[in-house]
């Protein structure tokens, strides 16, 4: 019966010369081992085959023998030996250049594995080990079926080849930082020769660096100053050769750099929330130059057309609340250009006093062709004080000033910008509370954010039944955001009890407000008393979509999300299917589309609707 043997080479060799040689001898038939050949006695093995030389391998080590050896058959074994000692011809034919054998083949066998830390010269061999395994033959599936040989990654036999790319660059601040390490230990720091070389070469290095970030940027003499830091450090690991010092000042490093990055972050948190409620040159001029403009206008030429459509319930009404007259145009302007009849729909803007004659002339200069404009001025509102209102008796409060002040030390303040944000001191952003008051002849009205583009006809949100609801608006929330617990303190036991912290959110900047139901359900009111409740800001931080989750739990109808597509002003991964579909996209967030910080792929959508010809425009210097 025969057995297949798994055999490697060390094991080859070591059964022809316990199994093989013996026979052979017995019979009286074996010749020298000079020759390194076996003379087979036909009498006795009945294999016709011709002689081919022993050639002989370093022996390895025997632990790696696992596989267990069954009954030893002469015919099998020579079989298995023609095969084998034909496949090491050729490789050690091919791959022994340079190795110097031993003459004894039997010591050469025997031999255990420091055979190979004996040879002088110890490159060659590492290079021979590399070269077999990259040029070792293919396998004959005949042979062997069941061995699988993985590819074998060869190593580079270039000592000097560059792996990383500018590695040159790396390497230099790498010597920065060990130059550091060593000026401040104690044992390289006492050494005045060694300190004074090492602050040279620092300075070269940094010279040589520049600004560089990849190889190529690099002066020629750089290499010649890497060479020369290197000497030097050589020479600080000579003085210094406690490990543990340097290791405690490598963490100490790391330590402040982590200490350092956490303070840039927060300082470009800062920074672009300070960018985000700043005026633009450009918009400042604008603003400037239209107020310029419109008190040189005679005050017969200072009223809008069209009056009386201001409280007709049968037109398209939308409320529009907002200081900044380019981000106004914009909607109003997308709005009028996209809509079927733009007869029907009535724009009422609010702004403050500051920004009242502005707004009026920009309208004045460029009408939206037939939609009717109202501009009224939120101070003129006289029934808006603080014995009505809740929120702008805390907005005048001393503790409010302190807050966003901060004009003592001992003041509250709050570690989140976001909620420090200078337009919650504004009431204008809080008027969205008050519109059955500030429209008492209206039904139905859309309020629009400033910070929005419609792209689609609006006019079927008037035809939208929101069932006994107030509010029809776009439910945000995803897996964990925009839903309650974002915005609400449920540690608080008066919010724990009438709300869920898991219910979803929905966005302000597109909204359908049915003021006849408003009224019904005393929603104003219900805002003042949650306002009241929240004199401390305990309940929640500032802002309005908190208080409005509060105010309209319960009583929000949501649209269909094609509606209104939010994020474009802090996500770039809002997709261009959903922007393009969408009737309302909305830049919420920081980035905004009239300033540089805002995000480019988002800002042609925007920039359609600015009229950059316009020559208060061209006055201000103001391009895309």
């Amino acid at each position: 019966m025969k057995i297949k043997l798994w055999l490697r080479k060390p094991v080859l060799v070591l059964l022809f010369l316990t199994v093989v040689a013996p026979i052979v001898l017995y019979t009286d038939k074996l010749t020298t081992f000079s020759s390194y050949e076996f003379i087979q006695d036909p009498s006795t093995l009945s294999v016709n085959r011709d002689v081919r030389p022993l050639n002989l391998l370093p022996q390895e080590s025997s632990v790696t023998l696992k596989e267990p050896l069954g009954d030893i058959h002469v015919e099998n074994l020579i079989q298995l030996a023609d095969n084998e000692s034909s496949r090491i011809t050729r490789q050690l034919n091919g791959e022994s250049k340079g190795l110097e054998v031993e003459d004894n083949p039997i010591k050469q066998v025997t031999q255990d594995d420091n055979r190979v830390e004996s040879v002088e010269n110890k490159e060659n061999v590492k290079k021979l080990k590399v070269d077999e395994l990259s040029t070792k033959p293919e396998i004959k599936p005949e042979a062997h079926k069941a061995v699988k040989k993985e590819p074998v990654k060869t190593k580079s036999d270039k000592p000097n080849e560059q792996v990383l790319v500018d590695n040159r660059v790396r390497y230099l601040k790498d010597q920065l930082i060990r130059a550091r390490v060593y000026l401040s230990l104690s044992a390289t720091r006492t050494n005045t020769q060694f300190n004074r070389e090492l602050r040279l070469h620092m300075k070269e290095v940094q010279r040589a660096l520049g600004d560089a970030n990849k190889d190529a940027d690099l002066p020629k003499n750089a290499y010649d100053k890497l060479k020369a830091m290197d000497q030097t450090l050589a020479k600080g690991k000579q003085l210094q050769d406690d490990c543990t010092a340097v290791v405690k000042k490598l963490r100490a490093i790391i330590h402040s750099t982590e200490e350092q990055a956490r303070v840039h972050q927060k300082q470009a948190l800062f920074l672009t929330h300070l960018t985000a409620k700043t005026i633009p040159k450009g918009l400042h001029c604008l603003h400037l130059r239209l107020t310029t403009e419109y008190y040189s206008l005679n005050s017969s030429s200072q009223h809008f057309p069209n009056q009386e459509n201001l409280d007709d319930p049968n037109l398209f009404h939308y409320a529009l609340f907002s200081d900044n007259v380019l981000a106004t145009a914009v909607v109003v302007n997308s709005t009028v250009t996209n809509s079927k009849h733009p007869s029907k729909h009535v724009f009422h803007i609010v702004t403050d006093k500051l920004n009242y004659a502005a707004m009026r002339m920009w309208f004045l200069a460029n009408p939206p062709g037939k939609a009717t404009i109202q501009v009224q001025n939120i101070d003129e509102f006289t029934w808006l004080n603080a014995s009505y209102s809740p929120v702008l008796k805390q907005l005048a409060s001393q503790n409010m000033i302190d807050y966003y002040f901060k004009t003592h030390k001992g003041a509250e303040s709050d570690s989140n910008l976001k909620f420090r944000n200078p337009k919650y001191l504004s009431m204008m952003n809080h008027l969205r509370f008050y519109l059955p008051e500030v429209f008492p002849k209206l039904r139905k009205v859309v309020f629009l954010d400033d910070d929005i583009v419609v792209q689609k006809d609006l006019s079927g949100l008037w035809s939208i039944d929101l069932k006994g609801k107030v509010n029809g608006a776009v439910e945000t929330c995803g897996e964990n955001f925009h839903r309650f617990d974002r915005y609400l303190n449920f540690s608080n036991q008066l919010i724990a009890k009438n709300f869920d912290p898991r219910a979803c959110g929905w966005a302000y900047g597109m909204n359908v407000f049915d003021l006849e139901e408003w009224k019904r359900q005393n929603i104003t009111e219900v805002y003042h008393s949650w306002q009241n409740l929240n004199h401390d800001r305990q309940l929640w931080k500032l802002g309005t979509l908190p208080p409005g989750l509060i105010t309209f739990w319960n009583r929000v109808y949501p649209l269909n999300k094609s509606w209104h597509v939010l994020g474009l002003g802090y996500n770039p991964s809002v997709g261009q299917r959903d922007i393009e579909r969408a009737a309302v996209i909305h830049y919420n967030g920081n980035l905004k589309p009239w300033l540089e910080i805002g995000i480019p792929k988002f800002r042609g959508y925007w920039n359609k609707y600015v009229d950059y010809d316009q020559a208060y425009m061209r006055d201000c210097n103001m391009s895309p």
